[in-house]
């Protein structure tokens, strides 16, 4: 059985990789207005995250790609490797 999150439930999560670096937090979601399936995830990165300052984008947050996304439960946990 599918479980469907609702999106304001993910604002404000945590995001950290598989290996314990924290990213900072959910702040939105890339959609595709064809498919109606997520690209990627936006998140604010953390002040003290080494990490997102240099995978940051040009609106100063990062983008993530949701095939990176390896589970959401308390946590969202992104894999490294695909930033």
């Amino acid at each position: 059985m599918v479980k469907y999150i609702i999106a304001k439930q993910l604002v404000g999560k945590r995001v950290v990789t598989v290996d314990g670096y924290d990213l900072g937090r959910f702040i939105d979601a890339e959609i595709s207005d064809v498919t109606g399936k997520i690209n990627a995830i936006l998140v604010e990165p953390s002040l003290d995250g080494g990490l997102a300052n240099k995978v940051k984008s040009e609106g100063g947050s990062v983008r993530v790609p949701y095939s990176s996304v390896r589970a959401v439960n308390d946590f969202i946990v992104v894999d490294r490797k695909e930033l």
